[in-house]
């Protein structure tokens, strides 16, 4: 066999082997979930059936745990985003000799084990809302949330941050300049800049809390999540319905990303338009000029 032949075929099983093992796990139980067996399996495929997905409604546990994952999972996105975006833009400002320090202090979360920001959450928390009379906020959603928020806001910032790096600052002294205040820049020309930014971010951070499971099993209190209700499920013993419920994720999931792509390339084809329009509006000026002088 010649060398570009052997390469083509080294890189088709290579390529054959990455996709089996990144996607074989989801294969099998999307198959599984459709399956009559009482155990997730493949094969022997007994029979086809929906069942698994009206047992899976059926289940309060599960069900009141996905409502608690989603709750929290969007008061994590309320509170790490604007955190995560405050983060950057201090980030930007402050002077370069402190920067490299600032920015360990707040990526230092991301590098925490989970077990360590969820023991150490409620153990602060407990102390504090004792000292401070505010027993009420000793509350196993309300430490899940804050547990979360304080290492998923640093994913948001770098996000933002990244977006951040590429901003002319010349627009912001432009519009100063000409008037506008502190405010001002900052809504109409700042976050609409950052919004893309700002949009993964919330999805990062609403992903991120909904699969957290380290953090959570300790913050959690008596409360339970989806995550944690999953894993006692589990301990006692796999069902397809967990199948079922991990091919309504995936199916979620994709969809979400589907739309976030056409709504994207629907957003750069209208400022792609707007540019060509813009010069064209220019090109047309100029040439009026021209004439003018000529004439």
């Amino acid at each position: 066999m010649k060398t570009g032949a052997f390469q083509r075929v080294m890189f088709a099983i290579y390529i054959a082997i990455f996709f089996l093992y990144l996607l074989g796990p989801l294969a099998v139980m999307g198959v599984s979930s459709f399956n009559t067996s009482q155990y997730p399996q493949v094969w022997p495929f007994e029979g086809f059936t929906l069942s698994w997905f009206s047992d899976l409604f059926a289940d309060q546990d599960m069900m009141y745990g996905l409502q608690m994952s989603v709750w929290i999972g969007l008061l994590v996105v309320a509170i790490s985003v604007p955190v995560g975006l405050a983060g950057a833009i201090v980030m930007t400002q402050i002077q370069p000799r402190i920067r490299s320090t600032y920015y360990l202090v707040v990526v230092s979360p991301v590098l925490t084990p989970g077990i360590i920001i969820g023991i150490s959450t409620v153990v602060f928390w407990r102390q504090f809302t004792g000292v401070t009379g505010t027993r009420f906020l000793y509350d196993g959603v309300v430490l899940t949330v804050l547990g979360q928020a304080s290492f998923i806001s640093a994913y948001c910032m770098l996000i933002i941050l990244a977006r951040l790096q590429r901003f002319d600052r010349a627009q912001e002294e432009a519009a100063l300049d000409l008037g506008a205040s502190y405010p001002q820049v900052f809504r109409h020309i700042l976050l609409p800049f950052l919004k893309p930014a700002l949009f993964s971010a919330g999805v990062l951070a609403f992903l991120s809390s909904f699969e957290n499971y380290n953090t959570t099993t300790f913050s959690i209190l008596a409360d339970k999540t989806l995550t944690t209700v999953l894993a006692g499920r589990v301990r006692q013993g796999s069902t397809p319905a967990i199948s079922a419920l991990a091919v309504m994720i995936v199916a979620a999931t994709l969809a979400g990303a589907l739309v976030y792509e056409v709504v994207k390339r629907r957003a750069d084809a209208a400022a792609a338009r707007r540019q060509r329009a813009a010069i064209a509006a220019e090109e047309t000026e100029l040439s009026g000029d021209a004439g003018a002088v000529l004439a």
